[in-house]
């Protein structure tokens, strides 16, 4: 008997590796570095910089060089911290600025190069896998549907799912994609193309925000029709569940939060009128006020209008009465599959099977 099943096989499958992951999106560079354990994984390492990758890509198509430039050094960073904790297994994933851009594969062949981190330029289906992996703990299996939202910086996600409760399974529920759309607009394709010239001191003029608010539902009425999503949530059938920034910091906001606390907000709820209240109260208020609301401040304050608008369009166009809160996303889905995908392969039927 070798050593590691002398001790219950806890220094194989999962337990054998440490692992990383980095989600490159639209906004923000984020990376999550972690070790298995008994109820998940303990994170080991974690950094999130906005880099603004996609800026100005509605209008040139291409990614410009001081956003590349800004994210080869925070890309740097993460290399720095990836071969410090000693990684074995990784996967780093590009989402919508790399898809729109033309010079998407260039920048990725610059990380190579230049940092040594492969990245890879997913498909929006599979960016909307991840987010359901990452969230499926919080979703309850009474109701037969769930719809996640992933509101992201260059576009925004939205699963239709179908629910079915499995007691058998680790979080009790089995879930299927039914459908899902993806809609070209996120916190920074939505602010440059209907704020761009805002004046920082004065609030918007009447009609820009309800404006944004009308242009997300217009984009999504053919998903809803498809779905009968609008008539399901009616009858109660519907939960949902919203992973962004956007609803994690109006979540922090009504919890009356000076500093944000991941602990305090994921797997919060938030009702569906306080969600529309809140954008109300925020879509009054001029960029430079909304740096002195906590939990907004400088970093998210040029954004959070359209984060705002996106998010009340969702909640008026389906009548569910609460979302749940998700402060997670595409890194933990990735870290969940290096983690299954390790196991799978230290499972003696599984390596016979293959033979």
């Amino acid at each position: 008997m070798t050593t590691a099943e002398h001790i219950g096989g806890w220094r194989r499958g999962r337990f054998a590796h440490t692992y990383a992951a980095i989600d490159l999106g639209t906004n923000n560079c984020r990376l999550l570095i972690a070790r298995a354990s008994a109820t998940g994984f303990d994170v080991v390492d974690a950094f999130s910089r906005p880099v603004r990758l996609g800026e100005g890509i509605g209008d040139r198509e291409r990614l410009c060089e001081q956003a590349i430039d800004r994210t080869l050094d925070a890309l740097e960073v993460c290399a720095a911290k990836i071969q410090r904790a000693g990684v074995t297994r990784s996967r780093h994933i590009a989402t919508e600025a790399c898809r729109r851009a033309a010079n998407g594969a260039d920048f990725l062949s610059a990380v190579r190069e230049r940092v040594g981190l492969k990245l890879e330029i997913i498909s929006a289906a599979e960016e909307a896998r991840l987010a359901l992996a990452s969230c499926q703990s919080l979703i309850d299996p009474a109701r037969p549907y769930a719809l996640l939202v992933d509101i992201g910086g260059g576009s925004t996600e939205v699963v239709w799912v179908m629910v079915r409760a499995r007691p058998d399974l680790p979080c009790g529920v089995e879930l299927g994609i039914i459908d899902m759309v993806s809609i070209p607009w996120g916190v920074v394709t939505l602010t440059e193309s209907m704020l761009c010239g805002q004046p920082r001191e004065r609030p918007l003029e009447n009609g820009v925000y309800d404006g944004m608010v009308g242009l997300i539902q217009d984009a999504l009425k053919p998903f809803c029709a498809a779905n009968s999503v609008h008539e399901r949530a009616g009858a109660g059938e519907v939960q949902m569940i919203g992973a962004s920034g956007t609803v994690t910091t109006m979540a922090a906001h009504h919890l009356g939060l000076r500093r944000y606390s991941r602990a305090a907000v994921d797997g919060a709820s938030l009702a569906r009128d306080t969600v529309l209240r809140i954008g109300a109260e925020l879509s009054r208020m001029s960029v430079r006020e909304l740096t002195q609301v906590p939990c907004i401040g400088h970093d998210r304050a040029d954004l959070a209008l359209a984060g705002g608008a996106i998010f009340e369009a969702v909640c008026r166009m389906w009548p569910v009465g609460s979302i749940r809160v998700a402060d997670r996303g595409l890194r933990e889905g990735v870290l969940a599959d290096l983690m299954r995908e390790a196991d799978r392969e230290a499972d003696p039927l599984h390596a016979r099977a293959d033979c």
